[in-house]
């Protein structure tokens, strides 16, 4: 196999779905301009009526992708950067998400929404959000959360098939690394766990781009005579409890890793839910590795000691450990 990057990943899965299903169409801001995206090139192959630059409104679109979806089409929007996803939180919250429940299963709304987190850039508060887990408490979203290529690619050709609405939260600061991914087509499953690394001692369940940190904590323990289990959901809706479980019961240790805020945090809920159905097979409280509950700052120094990282992982599983 030929290894190719995460945002090549993005650019396949759009580009084989579109070759594939004439309905599958693009829109957001900047797209026929964009060169070097998550688009570049498509309009030279599929066109404007399939590259669609819309006005910065993001609520607007997200209502004509909602519309859109409801007639038949499969709209992937575009949000650039995730918290303009909270200028159509009206369309999101009130239209897309409860449309299906609303209408008694009548309507469908097969639309991919992808959103990019541009976190520890020095993007400052305003552009720098997580907002995964705000979403997981919205019910009628399906939500992905890739950490490599060949996930990326599997799970968002799967989400463009859906016909429900499907969050695809894109980690930035994976964009460039690369990973082995077939050429002939293949899909993954939503709601299929994946365990990175196979271990006996702690297990770790890691999201996004937390999942390289986890690995490179998990190598270095190893050295230690550690050895750490990496579970890496890929679907945060619907989540695969089964393999958390699992491993957590083989284990009996949890650290959670999430770059998001850690008051309701994803962490937060994979370990409420290895509490109710899993306490007894602990052998150690659960630890949260998360982002502090603040804004985050302009100034890279600052800013690049907010997030997981390797050391802060380590630190958390040698916790349990004692």
């Amino acid at each position: 196999m030929r290894e190719i990057t995460f945002l090549q990943a993005i650019q396949e899965a759009q580009r084989e779905e579109m070759r594939r299903d004439p309905h599958v169409f693009i829109m957001g801001e900047d797209l026929r301009t964009n060169l070097f995206g998550a688009t570049g090139g498509f309009v030279q192959e599929f066109g404007l009526e399939r590259i669609l630059s819309t006005p910065l409104s993001e609520n607007g679109f997200t209502g004509a992708a909602a519309g859109a979806a409801m007639v038949g089409m499969r709209p992937i929007v575009d949000y650039t950067i995730a918290p303009f996803m909270y200028c159509a939180m009206d369309q999101l919250v009130s239209i897309i998400a409860k449309s299906t429940y609303l209408y008694g299963g009548q309507a469908k709304l097969p639309l991919v929404l992808r959103a990019p987190m541009f976190y520890g850039r020095s993007t400052a508060a305003q552009h720098s959000d997580r907002p995964h887990p705000i979403f997981m408490t919205i019910p009628g979203f399906k939500i992905i959360f890739p950490s490599n290529a060949y996930d990326m690619k599997g799970l968002l050709k799967t989400a463009i098939r859906d016909d429900d609405p499907v969050i695809s939260f894109e980690d930035s600061t994976v964009w460039g690394h690369r990973c082995a991914v077939p050429e002939e087509e293949y899909l993954i499953p939503l709601g299929q766990a994946d365990i990175k690394r196979e271990g006996s001692d702690a297990t770790v369940v890691a999201l996004g781009g937390t999942v390289p940190h986890a690995l490179a904590a998990a190598n270095e323990l190893a050295a230690e005579n550690i050895s750490v289990e990496v579970v890496d959901p890929r679907c945060l809706v619907p989540l695969d409890k089964e393999t958390i479980l699992a491993s957590v019961k083989k284990t009996g240790r949890l650290v959670a890793v999430d770059m998001a805020h850690k008051t309701c945090s994803a962490a937060s809920e994979i370990l409420a839910i290895v509490a109710e159905e899993a306490l007894w097979d602990l052998k150690a409280p659960l630890v949260r590795v998360t982002t502090p509950d603040t804004h985050i700052p302009f100034s890279p120094p600052m800013e690049k000691t907010l997030f997981p990282n390797k050391d802060k992982i380590i630190s958390a599983i040698r916790q349990t450990l004692e």
